[in-house]
């Protein structure tokens, strides 16, 4: 997606990322420069969001040992 650069340096976000990022009129943004030189853009209120697999770390079932989840990863037998 393109978009153009005004006189007074302004932009507008293409909808389909204000979209993605839930940006609506009067939410703060911020440019953050990443390793390769490339502009990062995100909300100021939110934290980098979370891969799909992030909301489960730490979560390995209730009353399960180490060891017996360890077997299961090894398919032994508890």
């Amino acid at each position: 997606m393109a978009t153009t650069v005004t006189s007074k340096g302004q932009v507008t976000i293409p909808k389909p990322v204000r979209d993605l990022l839930g940006i609506v009129p009067g939410t703060e943004v911020e440019f953050h420069r990443a390793e390769d030189g490339s502009v990062v853009l995100t909300r100021a209120d939110r934290k980098v969001g979370r891969s799909r697999f992030g909301a489960l770390r730490g979560h390995a079932g209730e009353g399960m040992s180490t060891d017996a989840i360890m077997a299961l990863t090894r398919s032994d037998e508890v």
